[in-house]
């Protein structure tokens, strides 16, 4: 099951974001209100919910880029601000508006995942190396008859 980062600086939404995932069967592998403690469980991430504006300010896109790029982590914005995320966009894999339903958040996690796995499996070298691109948004996807 995929670990999920949540970077929120709200504890409410926070550990409501928790609890959706857990009761759902993820693992939440930290709760991050800025960038340092967000880079701190980087490592152990493959999936995380990135809000706009944070504790050190609108940091949030900037954010997803680093777990993104350096991390290779699957990024959802999970924002009430979804204009602000602009040019950084196309790093996510899909956008929750705020104030969110849990069937949102889990379909969009469950999504993320499945695209995290994919891309382990396909960049594994065990096959000969054979490599898939990981699309980091839905209109970048090819359709595959």
């Amino acid at each position: 099951m995929a670990r999920v980062l949540i970077v929120e600086d709200e504890i409410f939404v926070a550990l409501d974001l928790e609890n959706i995932l857990m009761s759902s069967g993820f693992a939440v592998s930290g709760i991050a209100a800025d960038q340092a403690s967000a880079l701190a469980f980087a490592s152990v991430s493959d999936v995380a919910l990135v809000d706009v504006n944070l504790r050190d300010g609108p940091t949030g896109p900037a954010i997803a880029r680093t777990l993104a790029r350096q991390y290779g982590i699957s990024i959802i914005f999970v924002t009430a601000n979804p204009a602000q995320i602009g040019e950084f966009e196309d790093l996510a894999l899909e956008v929750v508006n705020k104030p969110f339903r849990a069937d949102a958040i889990i379909s969009s996690v469950q999504h993320a995942a499945t695209q995290a796995e994919r891309s382990f499996r396909s960049t594994s070298r065990d096959d000969g190396g054979t490599f898939m691109p990981l699309y980091l948004n839905e209109s970048s996807r090819r359709r595959e008859s």
